[in-house]
């Protein structure tokens, strides 16, 4: 079986889907593999290392060309994968919500395509789950980042002059981004205060040493959606939330939103009047924003300053961590792999009726085969 591994052409997209490491790895199965030069610029990684590796390095023709896995992090536009034979199969980052008419043109085009975001959060598939991989990143850069645009010190000191407060972070949404936001901000000596529509989080919270913010008048809610993720809440737990937001907002110094609904919207979470209550200075960093933000006023790629707070909205905020992000995302993709390896065929098996393969694949055969995407069409 030929493996590619393609060099990312998207915007502020520097990861790659494959290192060194798992090239190895995955010739160790019985693979070949083909990097495209220049794919591992972005991370650090020279064409030589994966040469060193065991993989041909070539352009992007001749690495496509006879490949039956293409291996990437986001989805290429099918015209940029020239010579593909048909029934190859794509497995990347593929946002099929957001991408839906490239995915009907996958399709057309008679690829398999794989989906690694959409995989289910059970425990056969925790090694493969790339969100958890890239979300842990994204809460880490997230108070790195608030911490450089912060005009203050985090940790509370008592020095001969007198004494600097401490900074307040206030996390908005506790998935593995929130968590590791929390964390992080614990570690550089802020005071930590967090919040989540799912109650079941509010020990976790507790767990890493940050204060709980939870609505308590609304009862019977409980906000967990189907494979541990967030959903909509009704709009009596949502006028509720923003209430306790709006007096807990006003005395935080940094906020970091991480709220995401798959295949949804993000929700909007902080609005221009509670930006308007915090102190100039301050800082909040928005995740979700290429998802259409939890924050009102931020903005793809920028960090504008509203009322004398700085929004940011990094673009691809795990690209930011290119060399971490890829070592994880490819070992994600290899167990991925590896989980259906044939050893006597020496090729990736897939079985359909497999519960990791039924919800990743989106197209087979020349069909979307995706349940929610079939339903949506």
């Amino acid at each position: 079986m030929r493996i590619a591994v393609l060099r990312e052409t998207a915007e502020a997209e520097r990861r790659v889907a494959a290192t060194p490491e798992t090239v190895k790895k995955l010739i160790a199965l019985g693979a070949t593999v083909a990097v495209e030069s220049g794919a591992g610029d972005g991370a650090n990684i020279s064409d030589s290392a994966y040469s060193d590796a065991g993989a041909t390095v070539d352009g992007r023709d001749a690495t496509i060309a006879g490949s039956d896995l293409i291996l990437g992090v986001q989805g290429p536009d099918v015209g940029g994968l020239r010579g593909i034979k048909s029934g190859a199969m794509l497995v990347a980052i593929l946002s099929p919500f957001a991408r839906r008419e490239e995915i009907n043109t996958y399709a057309a085009s008679g690829l398999t395509t794989m989906a690694m975001e959409l995989m289910p959060r059970i425990t056969r598939a925790q090694s493969m789950d790339v969100l958890s991989s890239q979300s842990n990143l994204s809460g880490y850069k997230a108070v790195i980042d608030a911490a450089e645009s912060y005009g203050r010190a985090f940790p509370m000191m008592m020095t001969a002059a007198g004494t600097i407060s401490a900074a307040r972070v206030f996390v908005m949404g506790v998935g593995v981004a929130g968590l590791q936001a929390i964390a992080t901000a614990r570690r550089l000596g802020a005071l930590v205060s967090a919040t989540d529509v799912r109650a079941a989080t509010k020990e976790q919270i507790e767990s890493l040493g940050a204060k709980a913010i939870f609505v308590e008048a609304v009862k019977g809610i409980e906000g967990e959606g189907s494979g541990g993720y967030a959903t909509e809440m009704s709009d009596e737990y949502k006028a509720a939330q923003a209430a306790l937001v709006s007096s807990h907002i006003a005395k935080q110094d940094i906020v970091i939103t991480t709220a995401l609904i798959p295949g949804r919207p993000a929700p909007r979470l902080v609005s221009d009047a509670q930006i308007a209550t915090m102190r100039a200075g301050s800082v909040i960093v928005d995740l979700a924003v290429e998802s259409g933000g939890n924050v009102e006023g931020s903005v793809v790629g920028a960090a504008p300053v509203v009322h004398g707070v700085t929004i940011i909205g990094h673009r691809n905020m795990p690209s930011r961590l290119a060399a971490d992000a890829s070592a994880l995302y490819s070992r994600n993709l290899y167990n991925f792999i590896a989980a259906f390896w044939d050893k006597d065929a020496a090729t990736v098996v897939f079985p359909a009726d497999d519960d990791i393969v039924k919800g990743v694949t989106l197209t087979r055969d020349g069909a979307v085969v995706h349940e929610r995407l079939a339903t949506a069409a």
